[in-house]
């Protein structure tokens, strides 16, 4: 009986996947096909919204009109019911590209002014998430007193809160930004302490018991094995704080009719019946909030790697 061995095979004439099962593979061709659905949704949806109104134009102005000019029209309306995808693009295209960052008609202005308020919220909620977690696993004590508190803290509607902190903090000189970073921050502590409570106390008992062997002390348990397990707790938290900032910081400039932001954005639309501009705010709002998640994730994949973590 005799086996045979091929070696030294040449694969380079083998054929590689094509573009069209590559997508189909990973993600891009799911979400563009999600992201197709949703236009003609959202055309369908303008049309249907914005017919009532475009017939009493027709009417007004004593106008024959048909089918196309009325599909025509629901898509090029002033002060929209709802504006048409190519509506907000145009006005997105417009206020970013079309104005001075420095203009207060300036979509990136007003997004920076929200973005500042957001970083810093978002960097002390952070902390403050990481502190309360860490008192927690080490303190039974804390964890009766705190946990429960910083549970029950969620429930209260942020709306209610806002314009308490607003005045409460103006009463004693803070005004602007320390308000709206105030609101950020309480949003954005929640996720991080109850993530990196669990990320804590995630290693496994025989790792623990290892160190114990080795008579550690609690700083070491913390910063060789703690703190170390907690990563991806972490950093899956912080994606969710982060989003959650940036809406803390919007809700904070409702209250106070701030005149930048893209909170004021949206109350100037609401006042003025700007719809297309309301969208265009949210839409802004949603691409900072992907730019930031996105940024996490780079920084949590670099980190990983240099801890020598399997991706």
């Amino acid at each position: 009986m005799t086996t045979s061995v091929i070696t030294n095979v040449d694969t380079t004439g083998l054929s590689r996947p094509g573009w069209f099962s590559r997508a189909l593979a990973g993600n891009a061709l799911p979400v563009l096909i999600v992201s197709i659905a949703i236009i003609i949704v959202w055309y369908a949806a303008t049309i249907y919204m914005n017919a009532t109104m475009q017939v009493d134009q027709f009417e007004r102005a004593e106008q024959e009109w048909s089918y196309g000019e009325l599909v025509a029209g629901t898509m090029s309306q002033e002060r929209p019911l709802l504006p048409a995808p190519h509506q907000v693009i145009a006005e997105m295209t417009k206020t970013i590209f079309g104005k001075k960052i420095t203009s207060k008609r300036s979509l990136v202005y007003h997004s920076w002014v929200t973005l500042s308020s957001t970083l810093l919220g978002f960097a002390a909620g952070g902390l403050l998430g990481v502190l309360l977690a860490t008192g927690i696993v080490h303190s039974k004590a804390l964890e009766k007193s705190l946990l429960p508190w910083i549970i029950s803290s969620q429930t209260i509607p942020i709306l209610a809160i806002a314009p308490m902190v607003i005045v409460v903090l103006g009463a004693v000189g803070f005004k602007g930004l320390v308000p709206k970073a105030m609101i950020s921050m309480y949003l954005g502590f929640f996720p991080v302490a109850i993530s990196m409570v669990k990320g804590l106390r995630s290693p496994d008992v025989l790792q623990m018991d290892l160190l114990r062997t080795y008579n550690a002390s609690r700083i070491q348990v913390f910063g060789l094995l703690r703190w170390p397990s907690s990563m991806p707790f972490l950093f899956a938290s912080l994606k969710i704080a982060v989003a959650i900032s940036l809406i803390g910081s919007i809700v904070g400039e409702l209250p106070t009719g701030a005149q930048a932001g893209l909170g004021a954005r949206l109350l100037a639309g609401s006042y003025y019946g700007q719809t297309i501009q309301i969208w265009s705010a949210l839409f802004m709002a949603a691409f900072l909030s992907a730019c930031l998640v996105g940024l996490i994730g780079v920084v949590e994949r670099i980190v990983l790697h240099r801890m020598g973590a399997r991706q």
